[in-house]
């Protein structure tokens, strides 16, 4: 059995930067792929995926907030896929779908399992992590600051 003994310095930075590009894989990852997600939340608005009513209906051209929402989403979801302005994307999904969750669902009961708004609140809770922690890795936000 072999020990190494390491400055402490030393072994504290490798550890911290092993540990940074775990997190901001994972993070990147977890963005990609609720935002691939979300993007089909937003295509139900117009009529994909059995649409807003189960039966392929999308919500009226330009009506607010439906439609406009939608646009919201699917922009939103582009977005943070890419990882392109994602921190204020991620803002503005989480207060879109806060939103969602308080008109919608709150008026139909008090917790989100029985108002039916438990994704909503979900959503809104992830993408305002995304708007603190940032996109991760895998983002072009985190190529252009690299450039700099």
């Amino acid at each position: 059995m072999t020990t190494t003994i390491a400055t402490g310095t030393q072994t504290a930075t490798t550890a911290n930067s092993a540990k940074s590009q775990v997190t901001g894989l994972v993070v990147g990852a977890s963005r990609i792929v609720i935002s691939f997600l979300f993007g089909f939340h937003g295509l139900q608005g117009f009529g994909f995926f059995g649409g807003v009513d189960g039966q392929g209906g999308g919500v009226p051209f330009g009506s607010f907030p439906g439609w406009w929402g939608s646009v919201f989403e699917l922009v939103g979801a582009a977005l943070l896929f890419l990882g392109l302005a994602s921190r204020p994307a991620a803002l503005l999904l989480s207060g879109v779908m806060a939103y969602a969750y308080f008109t919608v669902h709150a008026p139909m009961g008090l917790l989100p399992l029985q108002n039916m708004g438990e994704p909503a609140a979900v959503y809104s809770w992830i993408f305002l992590l995304f708007a603190a922690i940032g996109p991760g890795r895998f983002a072009i936000d985190t190529l252009i600051k690299r450039r700099r």
